[in-house]
């Protein structure tokens, strides 16, 4: 009797275990666990406080164009040159506020052409916007609102280094203001050096998108220091190889447009041979009439030093006559054959046309 009542005890013991341990073996209930907490918003964790500090600067660019034949001319990093566009009917883009008074920097390339340029801010607003002036050969434009707005905090190239948090902050594929995040991954990328030197790069690896381009690029601290501007991509999507104007180029361009409603720089009519492995520049060619022309430039000139400075790269040279303006003087010593010519050029405006 005490065995057979001993075994019905194991019986109700090990059918109770079954019972309570049923669904989880053989049913499609699961335990899981969660938290109520919210994220913890710091200079640590998330990146809430630096959007909320600049998505007021950012806004969305619509235009209309013509649809005439005729090309736009635009430094593009892909192509590391200056090259031309077809007019399209329409486009998108996006921008950032840099003044009170309703100055909006963006890309050239955004508003080219266009005749109607459509400005949506962060509440969905919308204005037409006038372009105060436009600088092709760094693919940048002033554009105005008549409103008074919030700028973004303009940061310092000095404090720009790789390996540094970066935020993108535009309207990419149109889907509407959006935050993306990388790092620095290089600075004072260059174009092809025997095309134009006035445009260098940020690099950075936070993803960039059509729609992206002429937004902000800013530091952990919501500074801008860079104009997002284009891509490198095999997919056609965010490789992860981005580009960003940066902000000592943007302060340059937008003073000397504010100013003079253009980008004045200087030009002397010589190219460069990029091969050339020798201290100095070779000189590849002169232009016939042309400034460096008239002061004795030849072909195959090795330019040594120019204004006193000693001159080992071709965007040494082309970094101190774009700085200069049209009327200033410039001395250059150039080693022709085995000996040393000093050479004086007046410096004449470069001219282009945007066609």
């Amino acid at each position: 009797m005490k065995e057979m009542l001993r075994y019905m005890i194991v019986g109700i013991i090990t059918a109770v275990i079954i019972y309570m341990l049923a669904p989880y073996i053989f049913g499609n209930r699961i335990e899981i666990i969660e938290s109520n907490n919210y994220p913890i918003q710091n200079k640590n964790n998330g990146y809430a406080g630096v959007f909320q500090k600049v998505n007021k600067s950012v806004v969305s660019i619509y235009t209309r164009k013509s649809t005439a034949r005729n090309n736009i001319y635009f430094i593009d990093p892909r192509e590391k040159a200056l090259i031309k566009k077809d007019r399209s009917p329409s486009g998108q883009g996006s921008g950032v506020i840099i003044s009170g008074q309703g100055h909006i920097i963006t890309n050239f390339h955004v508003i080219a052409g266009s005749n109607e340029i459509l400005i949506r801010d962060y509440n969905g607003d919308e204005y037409g916007a006038a372009i105060i002036g436009v600088d092709p050969l760094t693919d940048l434009a002033i554009l105005k609102i008549d409103k008074n707005t919030s700028p973004i905090m303009l940061g310092q190239i000095k404090n720009i280094n790789i390996g540094d948090i970066a935020l993108a902050i535009g309207n990419p594929l149109g889907v509407g203001q959006t935050i993306t995040l990388g790092i620095i991954s290089a600075t004072d990328k260059e174009v092809a050096p025997n095309a134009y030197s006035y445009q260098r790069y940020i690099q950075t690896d936070a993803a960039i998108n059509p729609g992206n381009s002429g937004g902000a690029l800013v530091n952990s601290n919501g500074e801008l220091i860079g104009i997002n501007t284009a891509i490198i991509s095999i997919s056609g999507g965010a490789d992860g190889i981005g580009f960003a104007i940066p902000i000592d180029i943007v302060k340059y361009v937008l003073k000397e447009i504010i100013e003079n409603r253009e980008v004045i720089r200087g030009y002397v009519g010589i190219s460069a041979e990029i091969n050339y492995k020798g201290i100095g520049v070779l000189v590849k060619g002169v232009q016939r009439n042309s400034p460096a022309y008239q002061g004795g430039v030849k072909e195959y000139d090795i330019i040594k030093k120019i204004n006193g400075k000693i001159i080992t790269e071709i965007k040494e040279v082309q970094k101190i006559i774009g700085m200069l303006k049209p009327g200033q003087n410039l001395s250059m010593e150039v080693k022709r054959n085995k000996s040393i010519v000093k050479i004086n050029i007046l410096v004449s405006k470069m001219n282009y046309q945007i066609r």
